[in-house]
């Protein structure tokens, strides 16, 4: 709601932006009465109230140039004091969360656990800065009118844009999810090119106006070498904030090993998803538990988890298309919620979790420069480490050799738009792409 009139012949007219109204909506007299509709994108409000000119206190607000204030939606384009509320005492500072790809399903699902309370607490206010497109902005304002009907009192602001340097203002976390899925007769390659230019703009547009330490986590596909692309534009936010989204992975292959063994999800532990989000990676199951125990102590098929374990977890999305006709969306949100929690979340003592990270200095001897998903633990102030105390055989090396072959592969292809030199790509056309997970 952002902006009112009443049907009174001797009402003025006065062009106001919404940060004004709201400084009016708190100030004029009470048995002034103002019913609020909402406000069109980068368009002045109008107000026209039943009250004299020289009986309202103008606004101590200086004017601005609505186009370079970022569009806020309905309700939420009113201004809140906190301080001033007595039911908010124990809440936290409002935190800044970007969503791109934001009128998508896997939005869909995630937008109202974000708003909810569900990832970041009970007493965490959050604003909520949706990025979508020209083509998707009418399905934004609808999600943007559910956010507002849910009445959930911890979402404070909601702004929706299709430009990222507005949406990025300030952002403390970024969950990049649009991408552009692979088509009919779409090479590997060139959507690679077409995601990593979308990626270069994000991650140029994260640089310049989003907080220097947020945490940026990539799921729009091929989200490991989309998140490296992202970094590499982003020279002065820390490339070990950049993640790209394996959790829904990690999940997938906790089920497949409880279901073998008979256990609940609870009891699987220290499971790791090492490389590239696509069908080369690698679900360690020399380093998982269960129950405490090594897998292997607890599932002594050796060939069920070499070979139906691991191509049920690698095709566990392919298989999902097929019976669903789309991809994965809701297990996706969770995820993307289960990723944020472990990293604000202390990691339980003994056990890890996995992200793709940036390489640089990493112990296991993996090439340095990509985004290889690898087991974390974290204290819960939003940082990580990486897990030195795990351990290989000549199984998992060869694996890993191959899912860093093909990440390595993949960044040659997107060298213009990491800054290396010109793309050299050689990829297969008919590879399934990490895209259609």
């Amino acid at each position: 709601m952002a902006l009112a009139q009443l049907n009174n012949p001797t009402c003025s007219k006065t062009q106001l932006h919404s940060s004004q109204l709201s400084y009016l909506s708190r100030n004029l007299p009470k048995q002034y009465n103002c019913t609020f509709a909402p406000l069109h994108r980068t368009q002045h409000g109008r107000i026209t109230c039943s009250v004299a000119p020289n009986q309202v206190q103008a606004p101590a607000v200086q004017s601005q140039d609505p186009k370079s204030k970022p569009d806020c939606y309905g309700v939420f384009c009113l201004t809140y004091d906190l301080k001033a509320e007595e039911e908010t005492k124990s809440w936290k500072k409002l935190i800044n969360i970007a969503v791109s790809g934001a009128a998508g399903m896997i939005s869909n699902h995630l937008l109202f656990k974000l708003a909810s309370g569900e990832v970041f607490g009970p007493n965490q206010p959050i604003a909520l800065k949706l990025l979508g497109s020209e083509r998707s902005f009418q399905a934004l304002e609808g999600v943007a009118m559910e956010l507002e009907d849910s009445l959930f009192p911890l979402l404070r602001e909601v702004v929706i844009s299709i430009d990222p340097y507005e949406v990025f203002q300030d952002a403390e976390w970024a969950l990049l999810i649009g991408a552009k899925p692979r088509g009919p007769g779409v090479e590997r390659a060139a959507l690679l090119d077409i995601n990593g230019q979308i990626f270069a703009e994000q991650g140029k547009a994260l640089n310049a106006v989003a907080s220097r330490n947020v945490k940026v986590i990539v799921v729009g596909n091929p989200c490991n070498t989309n998140a490296l692309i992202c970094l590499k534009n982003a020279p002065n936010i820390p490339a070990k904030n950049f993640h790209a989204l394996t959790r829904l992975d990690e999940n997938r292959a906790k089920c497949q090993l409880a279901l073998k063994a008979g256990v609940f999800y609870d009891k699987v532990s220290n499971m790791t998803i090492w490389g590239n989000h696509s069908t080369t990676q690698v679900p360690d199951f020399l380093n998982a538990r269960i129950d405490g125990l090594p897998v292997k102590e607890v599932i002594k098929d050796q060939k069920w988890l070499e070979e139906e374990f691991t191509e049920k977890v690698q095709k566990r999305g392919g298989v999902l298309i097929q019976k669903w006709g789309r991809s994965s969306a809701a297990s996706t949100s969770v995820s993307i919620v289960d990723a944020i929690r472990s990293l604000i979340t202390p990691t339980p003592e003994g056990d890890w979790f996995s992200t793709g990270v940036y390489t640089a200095g990493n112990p296991y001897g993996i090439a340095e420069d990509i985004v290889f998903s690898m087991p974390c633990r974290s204290k819960g102030d939003g940082d990580y480490e990486l897990v030195k105390d795990v351990i290989f055989d000549d199984y998992l090396r060869q694996k890993l050799a191959k899912t860093e072959a093909e990440l390595l592969a993949e960044k040659k292809c997107v060298a213009h738009l990491t800054g290396e030199g010109i793309a050299v790509c050689d990829l297969p056309g008919d590879t399934m792409l990490p895209g259609e997970m």
